[in-house]
């Protein structure tokens, strides 16, 4: 039979023994956005975007004798004249002739002033003749598209409203953490007022075309239609407006990305005051440091925007800035790596003066520059014309001194070598191509072929060199190491 009295007594015991063991933490919950998204809803519209495409009318002696306008659908059996030319001519010439409405693409913003204005983002109101936005009581009006600017995906809406709009509230991108929670609300797909959450990823990312845009990346739910739409930090502030996402398949796959409101705020008065946007242009050409680059000027580790080509007649060439300069503080900011500074410098007002500290071989040099104005530019590239090289058996290249049509092509005026050949070996492994031309080996100067073979001649076995090559008209440093034996 069993014992009542000694199961009781294990029972009590076992009860002792556990009200004395360590109780775990409650798990902390999840935050709760329902009061934050019912909040800054109202303040969230949906903007369509319509181009209408005028379709010119075809000249009647363009008709084909029997099957009607060319490129145009037929009359039906029996051609022009036919028992049913009519009915395929009323649906061919009265509606062939009517402007043809695109279908309008979508996207997101949000109200910012009680008397109607709006963000949203570049790429969605971009060439757009009609901008129609929908507001959270359904109502759709009109808007005028204030001013607009690609580089930072960043335009201005106004409508107008009789009542007092409701309006979201700014923060700070600045003061944002990684890891912190975040709220985005859109429109994605056309479904209205969606609400997404996730945390910021990343801070001060660098795009490919996006240089002077910070982003912050979030592994919020963002697809097409969120675009232009707010992401909102836990107070429900405006921290960013989200902008682009990381796809191969067209929809998310956990990497988005939003312009800092930092940024946004920035533009958005730039356009409301003047309809057009400034940036800060200092006039270089920079690149990552590397850490065969921090080796081979001097470096204890990589840092810093590396200046591979000062404009002539710049801020940054009037300032004192050098090729081989490594910028380490711009405006009392760190550069910790060279898709730091282009934010930084555009968000300087023109003709400011600012103090910055550049790496020049190895001593720390201040300098002052006066800011200019950014203005739109790109390099052409040009094919090297074949020649005879000669062979350098140290670095297993072959180069050649530049022709007239070369310095034309490659825009050199003096000085340099073009490689012609790259065989396997110490400028193979570095990455130097055919079609580079070699600028500076060691921190010297290459002012021709004689040049370049003197310098080589003097490399010192197992170092870490920079070399300064031109590749397709642009600057770059490339860190060459040279054999040991």
């Amino acid at each position: 039979m069993l014992n009542i009295a000694r199961v009781s007594g294990v029972l009590l015991l076992a009860l002792l023994s556990f009200s004395h063991m360590p109780m775990a933490q409650p798990m902390k919950g999840l935050p709760d956005f329902t009061t934050m998204a019912e909040e800054n809803s109202p303040a969230v519209v949906n903007i369509k975007a319509t181009t209408t495409e005028p379709v010119s009318k075809f000249d009647e002696n363009e008709r084909s004798p029997k099957s009607g306008p060319r490129n145009g659908p037929p009359f039906g059996p029996g051609g022009p004249n036919g028992p049913f030319s009519d009915f395929f001519r009323y649906f061919y010439d009265d509606r062939g002739k009517q402007p043809r409405p695109a279908r309008p693409s979508q996207g997101s913003g949000f109200i910012v002033s009680k008397d109607g204005y709006i963000i949203t983002n570049h790429h969605v109101v971009d060439g757009a003749d009609i901008l129609t936005v929908t507001l959270s009581d359904r109502r759709e009006v009109r808007a005028e598209l204030i001013g607009s600017d690609e580089r930072s995906d960043v335009a201005v809406l106004k409508i107008d409203s009789n009542d007092e709009l409701p309006v979201v509230r700014f923060g700070s991108s600045e003061e944002l953490k990684v890891g912190e929670w975040v709220l985005a609300i859109g429109s994605p797909f056309g479904f209205d007022y969606s609400v997404t959450a996730g945390i910021v990823s990343a801070k001060s990312r660098s795009l490919p075309q996006d240089n002077y845009v910070p982003f912050i990346q979030t592994d919020v739910a963002i697809n097409p239609g969120n675009s232009g739409g707010p992401l909102f930090n836990m107070k429900g502030e405006v921290v960013g407006v989200n902008s682009q996402i990381y796809s191969r398949t067209g929809g998310f796959m956990g990497l988005s990305f939003s312009i800092p409101v930092d940024v946004v705020l920035d533009v958005y008065n730039q356009i409301k005051t003047s309809g057009t946007v400034s940036r800060g242009w200092l006039g270089v050409v920079i690149q990552d440091v590397t850490q065969e680059l921090a080796e081979s000027f001097g470096m204890q580790k990589p840092a810093g925007a590396l200046v591979s080509k000062v404009i002539e007649d710049s801020p940054a060439e009037k300032g004192g800035v050098k090729a081989g300069d490594i910028i380490i503080v711009f405006s009392e900011n760190a550069v910790v790596k060279s898709s730091d500074l282009p934010p930084l410098v555009g968000k300087v007002a023109v003709d400011t003066k600012v103090k910055m500290q550049v790496l020049r071989k190895g001593r720390k040099i201040s300098l002052t520059i006066k800011i200019g104005s950014l203005k739109d530019g790109q390099l052409a590239a040009a094919e090297p014309d074949p020649a005879d090289p000669q062979k350098d058996n140290k670095l297993s290249l072959a180069v050649q001194e530049l022709n007239d049509r070369d310095r034309q092509a490659f825009g050199i005026s003096n000085g340099g070598v073009i490689v012609r050949d790259v065989m396997r070996g110490p400028a193979f492994d570095a990455g130097i191509r055919v079609g580079d031309v070699i600028l500076e080996l060691a921190n010297k100067k290459v002012t021709g072929f004689n040049s370049y073979k003197l310098i080589t001649r003097n490399l010192k076995n197992g170092s870490v060199i920079p070399v300064l090559i031109s590749r397709q008209k642009s600057p770059l440093y490339i860190a060459l190491r040279i054999p040991a034996d």
